[in-house]
């Protein structure tokens, strides 16, 4: 790859030059506390985007997943909790969160374009009165990372739109990408056959979500 020709933005300076200051209410939307409104949206998110980062600048955006509801457990107005759940065990955002606390977690609502952005300090709870509260199917979370707020804010719909990622007209979830036990044989591969591997990605992958 040939990049001599590229013209690189290195400092804040340049890159305020090249798109501009925010709108005053862009600017002064975030808070530092949970509102009714920011309650009410994390309890119709059934999905969400860990972001977070190592004390060596590594990286991970990690996906978390459950019933509505059942996503996140608010504390206060300052503390939310979202459960661990049974998954690879890389747990990668959880290694960072150990290292440098700080993370990022963007809640989705199916169907909708703003999403809500919580930025905190995380840590891991093994154990805590709470995680009773946390039950889904029958399990209790073993693990749970609470974060203590410091900014929250919704976002607005332009990536969506731009993407048309709710438009069921644009999906080709079969027909642009191999299915996933293709891509476990090609790039995971552990012995498995390709037949093997669709009937564990099969109907009763689900089974194991919980326990």
């Amino acid at each position: 790859m040939d990049d001599t020709s590229w013209t690189t933005v290195e400092d804040s300076e340049s890159l305020t030059a090249l798109l501009g200051e925010p709108a005053q209410r862009a600017r002064d939307k975030e808070r530092d506390h949970l509102l009714d409104i920011d309650r009410a949206w994390l309890a119709a998110s059934p999905f969400c985007v860990l972001a977070t980062a190592g004390a060596d600048g590594t990286c991970d955006a990690s996906p978390k997943g459950d019933p509505v509801g059942s996503l996140v457990h608010v504390l206060d107005d300052r503390t939310i909790a979202v459960a661990e759940r049974p998954g690879n065990r890389r747990v990668d955002g959880y290694r960072n969160v150990l290292e440098n606390p700080h993370v990022g977690l963007l809640f989705l609502v199916p169907g909708r374009g703003d999403t809500l952005r919580v930025n905190g300090r995380a840590r891991l709870v093994s154990d805590a009165p709470f995680l009773d509260e946390m039950v889904v199917r029958g399990h209790r979370p073993v693990l749970a990372l609470v974060v203590e707020v410091e900014q929250v804010f919704f976002h607005c719909s332009k990536a969506f739109l731009r993407s048309g990622l709710w438009d069921p007209e644009g999906w080709a979830p079969d027909g642009s990408v191999p299915r996933r036990a293709v891509i476990a044989h090609e790039v995971e591969p552990d012995g498995r056959s390709i037949e093997e591997l669709d009937a564990y990605y099969g109907p009763s992958y689900a089974d194991g979500l919980y326990g």
